[in-house]
């Protein structure tokens, strides 16, 4: 399959097309379809290891996320499938729903790998149905709960493609699938945006006129739910643990705002569509000038699903962001990943950030989990003469100046610079977890920074962007951050790394400067403590770290070996190492992230004065900034 040209007169920043998009969206159907069970039911993709809900359940979650894929496709192509993607998954639907006894004969295609078949009393969940001896039966969504995600993405590429696809299955193959999807409209097993999965089933089931008053119910008790995590401007937490990540734009904004746009519900529309506007207003801030989303929270291995949001705020025209800026920034994020090495030789997506990279891994992953980023192709339902095909790309915020924004709700701080298009993200109020006994920290969710080109650092090695006591020769973790508040150029939040002992920390930006503060509460005078800055890469930008207050006078900053991280091996950060003077002790440092092949040292673009509690800032461009950490909200 030819890749089309590049048309730099229409795509300025990328080249890429809607052609590249469709060639891409083929490419990635076709590799998997080597990996299919004798009658397509499931898709089991090679990888390291299965997720902790089984074989059986990969096996789905293969074919589930990349049936999704296939529905965009060919949704947006107006049922045009010259690869007769659809043909497969209709036979897929049949084979995996089929009740026992049933179906008829297995027949093998060349080609195909056959998958376990399940085995009575191994106590596995997803492995299907014990004992059937049926290699494409697909697990309950009663047994296995990981199989009510993929009951998602299999209703929404149904509801999709209904008129190519539902509307010509027999009526025992409707008749299964519907009995296979029933069970998803219960109550969310788990509390988060798992809540949408359902909703998303019954939408489709909704539409399809089946069971419609029970999924009216699932629909209206889903919303009802995550309504407890809506904390204005755009921004939900993902449970009840102020977990803020790519979940908002990939999950909690893309189910409720797709499913009103697909009903016709302009009432629920205008109410979730209003919400995703002001998200996208923030999070287009997040996408560096290379086209990298900001890596932080978790679930990273789904990649350019983070376009999915950007697309959708144009496709029910819910965004801020003109046609030519929303292309350039999906463009920019496919090609982003797959010019450094998302897929393997062999076509398929890989469990990782560029290519492989296992730390970034959660248990519940297994080898199909990265086409959850088929999400990203929703763009592909805008007519092929919709502006955001036809209109020239447009740059990103990054590229056209120096901004440093706070996102209140979240506890975020973004800073970007044109100079360069990196992205850095401060964070003052995200977190994975609600309490300080955790023995780790979260890389994906602790770190007081991340950016578009750094970390971050995982397992043993020190933890980047990190302040910590050093008690008995370890580093505290930080634990769960309470926001203590955000204003012009700044964030605050604290943390309790010992008992009885609290840190209030603040962030002040300006262009690529950063000075960060610590309070120091109550701990034991003689305590060390240790400040470490951005995990760059040999290859990648340039990090400084500068002593202002609190640390030894004449000591600069020692560096630390760290490994490899997701932007590759050989990292290390720069560490500044104190102690306290007594129970209150303030340390300041200024720290610097830049792609500037030689930056002027950190020390000369800000001038910091403590006076007490308060910090008074002189930029080098002469602007000034003042924090009084005793009561950060009035500065």
């Amino acid at each position: 399959m030819d890749t089309p040209p590049e048309n730099r007169e229409l795509s300025p920043y990328t080249g890429w097309t809607r052609a590249h998009w469709e060639t891409t969206a083929d490419r990635l159907l076709l590799a998997v379809r080597p990996f299919a069970s004798p009658r397509y039911g499931l898709i089991d993709l090679p990888g390291p290891r299965p997720s902790w809900s089984g074989a059986r359940s990969d096996g789905l979650e293969g074919w589930a996320r990349t049936f999704l894929l296939a529905a965009l496709r060919v949704a947006g192509a107006g049922g045009g499938d010259p690869y007769g993607h659809l043909d497969r998954y209709a036979e897929g639907l049949t084979a995996g729903t089929e009740k026992p006894g049933t179906g008829g004969p297995h027949t093998s295609r060349p080609g195909t790998s056959r998958l376990d078949t399940g085995r009575p009393g191994t106590g596995r969940p997803g492995t299907g149905r014990p004992g059937t001896g049926r290699p494409d039966s697909w697990p309950l969504t009663t047994d296995t709960p990981q199989a009510i995600v993929e009951a998602a993405s299999i209703a929404l590429g149904l509801r999709l493609t209904r008129p190519w696809l539902w509307d010509r299955l027999d009526d025992r193959t409707r008749e299964q699938v519907a009995d296979w999807l029933r069970p998803a409209l219960a109550p969310s097993p788990v509390d988060n945006n798992w809540w949408l999965f359902g909703l998303t089933v019954a939408g489709f089931l909704q539409d399809a006129g089946i069971d419609t008053d029970r999924a009216a119910a699932t629909i209206d008790r889903s919303l009802a739910r995550i309504e407890d995590w809506y904390l204005g401007d755009g921004w939900y937490s993902d449970g009840d643990n102020r977990a803020f990540d790519h979940y908002n734009a990939w999950a909690l904004h893309f189910y409720p705002v797709l499913h009103a746009h697909l009903a016709g519900d302009r009432a629920l529309l205008d109410r979730y569509g209003l919400r995703l506007r002001a998200h996208l207003d923030d999070y287009v801030h997040l996408f560096d000038a290379n086209g990298a989303p900001a890596p932080y929270g978790r679930s990273l291995i789904y990649r350019f699903a983070a376009a999915a949001a950007p697309w959708l705020g144009t496709l029910t025209g819910h965004t801020p962001l003109t046609p030519g800026a929303t292309r350039r920034l999906a463009s920019g994020s496919l090609r982003y990943f797959l010019d450094r090495g998302a897929t393997s030789p062999d076509g398929l997506l890989t469990l990782g950030w560029h290519g492989p990279y296992p730390p970034l891994v959660q248990e519940y992953s297994g080898p199909g989990s990265p086409y959850w980023a088929s999400k990203g192709f929703l763009g592909l339902l805008l007519p092929a003469a919709h502006p955001a095909w036809t209109d020239p790309e447009e740059p990103l915020p990054a590229e056209r100046a120096d901004t440093v924004r706070p996102f209140a709700p979240a506890g975020l701080l973004v800073q970007t610079t044109a100079t360069d298009g990196l992205v850095r993200l401060h964070n003052h109020g995200s977190n994975h977890v609600h309490s300080a006994d955790a023995e780790e920290d979260d890389p994906g969710y602790a770190r007081h920074a991340y950016s578009t080109r750094t970390g971050p650092t995982t397992g043993p090695a020190p933890a980047d962007n990190h302040f910590a006591l050093l008690a008995e020769g370890r580093a505290t973790t930080r634990g769960p951050a309470v926001p203590v508040g955000t204003g012009p150029g700044w964030a605050a939040s604290r943390h309790t790394p010992l008992p009885g002992v609290r840190v209030l920390s603040a962030t002040l930006a300006h262009g690529r400067a950063e000075v960060r503060a610590h309070l120091v509460l109550d701990a034991p005078e003689g305590t060390p403590v240790r400040q470490t800055g951005w995990a760059t890469t040999p290859d990648g930008p340039r990090a400084q770290l500068h002593p202002v207050h609190g640390y030894p006078e004449g000591v600069d900053a020692v560096a630390l070996p760290t490994g490899e991280t997701l932007q590759g091996p050989g990292s290390h950060v720069l560490a500044l190492h104190g102690t306290t003077d007594g129970p209150t002790t303030l340390f300041v440092a200024l720290a610097s992230l830049t792609a500037e092949p030689a930056p002027t040292p950190v020390a000369d673009l800000a001038q910091v004065r403590v006076e007490g509690r308060t910090l008074r800032v002189t930029w080098h461009d002469g602007t000034t900034a003042r924090l009084d950490l005793d009561d950060p909200g009035a500065a």
